[in-house]
């Protein structure tokens, strides 16, 4: 489990057939995530019959209360993002004069592309292709009426790394008829990501080496090994990205989406934005208050914390994750860890120590999975409850020796494809970490001191969370980005989501972050699984839906349980 940047997504299927790929997309838009790098500990007291010191209900005290007072902290000190100035800048203007040819593509879908500028703050330094798809709207829908149209709906399932474009393929016809019938659906690839200019890095068989270095380095020997990782896999991207690298961050991203609302002829940007996404979204709010529409942003980030205290919380997210799946296991007749939460949990460790230890073989030719690579197996499937019943056979199959099943969990996680190929998914998903916050770790002694503090919060997964947040001290280009707050003073009504226990984007970020908004509306979904709109509750889906047709927003402190 790698580059855990700002919060893992799942990777879009390429090289299937388009049903086939349609089928794994939306999967993997159910499970949406982030690789972060950078994330803050769920808000245990919001669990149901939790307490801040025993979030599991399970008489154990927990460091997760502290770890939210301490991202609230962060946020109390953190420097504002200031907006830009509303006028569009003459060296900008020919970028916003742009006219879009809209092409034909892929199953009904209508695709373009368009030109921004490299550095913003040089704009004669060169230019980015940057790649767009959209669903029209379905103006023939019984729901839509003469003048009903309400413009475009920019949609992001996260990251950073998630095609837009293929989330809106997979997911544009989930989406409520009355929405579809009044917006074109639009996904927009964000720079160096999929089809707009993507990043590059490594081979898939480089790759392969890279997802199975040992994240729980117990020697020196271990410790040079997985530095050496890092370094390979970041002089890879500065060979192969060039001058881009320096300029993938999410700002950056913010200042395309309001070239392409330009050229849509939307006077402000309408946007659902997931996971990642949410921090793409309220950046843009934050430079742009006066141009932010109808915003909801689901399974808030917190943009106020560093990314030290980031990786730590959010280890506690995966925690309370966890312990949801164990309580479940132990009462499922198939659950090969223990009949109480305490015995799962115990057996979790000893198995995934056996796994460091000795690889497992595989069917997956000749593949053997690793302890990282366990490790990653079970935290994909902490995203989304659905994916329990399969980690409950992978389990039972790695006691027996297997590590099938694990092994394509993991590799789900990444994205890999059949024939070893793995998407840019990994690559601008650290490019943009790497560039957004400074690294938390200097080198393998910060990592070590970190380690008891990250196991504190999180038994099962600190101690690989530590380790995996060494990445960015070797990155080829300097951050450009600190924490900050959000405030887009002035804007229209922000829906913020946050579900009490999303494992990669915890319940305390979406407090934090409808409370630094001016106008932020915290939505809560009291449930499993990471992001909640299109997912399970149909109170969240009312609600959504309502404020992207009328712009009705939620009550303040509005619960949903189903």
């Amino acid at each position: 489990m790698r580059a855990f940047g700002r919060a893992p997504v799942r990777a879009w299927a390429r090289t299937r057939t388009r049903a086939q790929a349609r089928t794994r997309a939306l999967a993997a838009a159910l499970v949406v995530a982030g690789l972060l790098a950078g994330g803050c500990g769920a808000d245990p007291s919001e669990a149901p019959g939790a307490s801040p010191s025993d979030p599991a209900g399970s008489g154990r005290p927990s460091a997760q209360a502290a770890e939210a007072a301490s991202g609230a902290a962060g946020a109390a000190g953190a420097t504002p993002l200031e907006p830009l100035p509303a006028a569009v800048p003459a060296a900008l203007a020919p970028y916003y004069a742009q006219h879009l040819a809209w092409q034909p593509c892929d199953s009904g879908f209508e695709c373009t592309t368009f030109r921004v500028p490299l550095d913003y703050d040089h704009p004669g330094d060169g230019d980015l292709t940057l790649a767009a798809a959209r669903a029209a709207a379905e103006t023939a829908s019984p729901s839509a009426s003469p003048g009903a149209r309400l413009g475009s709906l920019l949609l992001n399932p996260g990251g950073p790394g998630g095609s837009a474009i293929e989330y809106l393929e997979a997911a544009a016809r989930t989406y409520d008829h009355g929405v579809r019938a009044r917006y074109d659906l639009v996904g927009l690839d964000p720079r160096g990501v999929g089809r707009s200019s993507p990043v590059s890095c490594l081979s898939g068989d480089r790759m392969d080496a890279y997802t199975a270095v040992d994240l729980t380095p117990g020697d020196q020997h271990g410790i040079d090994a997985l530095i050496a990782a890092d370094k390979e896999f970041a002089e890879g991207c500065r060979k192969q990205a060039g001058a881009a690298l320096g300029h993938l961050g999410t700002v950056e991203g913010a200042r395309d989406m309001d070239v392409l609302r330009a050229l849509l002829g939307d006077e402000k940007l309408n946007y659902v934005g997931k996971s990642y996404g949410t921090f793409l979204g309220a950046t843009y709010a934050g430079l742009f208050p006066s141009r932010a529409g109808r915003l909801v942003l689901d399974g808030a980030m917190d943009p106020a914390l560093d990314s030290a205290t980031g990786n730590r919380t959010q280890a506690g997210g995966f925690e309370t994750a966890w312990a949801a799946f164990a309580r479940d296991c132990a009462t499922r007749e198939d659950c090969p860890l223990g009949r109480t939460e305490q015995q799962v949990g115990e057996q979790l460790t000893a198995l995934l120590e056996g796994v460091r230890a000795a690889a497992l073989s595989t069917v997956e030719g000749g593949r053997r999975l690793t302890g990282s690579q366990a490790t990653t197996g079970v935290i994909q499937a902490m995203y989304a409850d659905f994916l329990w019943p399969k980690l409950r056979a992978a389990l039972a199959d790695a006691k027996a020796g297997d590590g099938t099943g694990l092994l394509k969990l993991s590799d789900d996680y990444y994205g890999r494809e059949a024939d070893g190929s793995y998407p840019n998914l990994m690559f601008a998903n650290t490019a943009v970490n790497c560039l957004d916050l400074p690294a938390p770790f200097r080198g393998p002694e910060d990592v070590q001191r970190a380690v008891p503090e990250f196991e504190r919060v999180s038994p099962h997964f600190g101690r690989d969370m530590a380790w995996m947040a060494l990445t960015c001290a070797y990155w080829p280009v300097r951050a450009t980005g600190t924490a900050h707050t959000i405030r887009a003073a002035g804007a229209a009504p922000i829906v913020v989501i946050g579900t009490t226990r999303d494992p990669a984007t915890p319940y305390a970020w979406a407090r934090s972050l409808a409370d630094q908004l001016e106008s932020g509306r915290l939505l809560t979904f009291d449930g499993d699984g990471h992001t909640a709109y299109g997912r399970h509750s149909t109170c969240v889906d009312g609600a959504v839906n309502r404020f992207l047709l009328t712009g009705e927003a939620p009550e303040q402190g509005k619960r949903c349980d189903r």
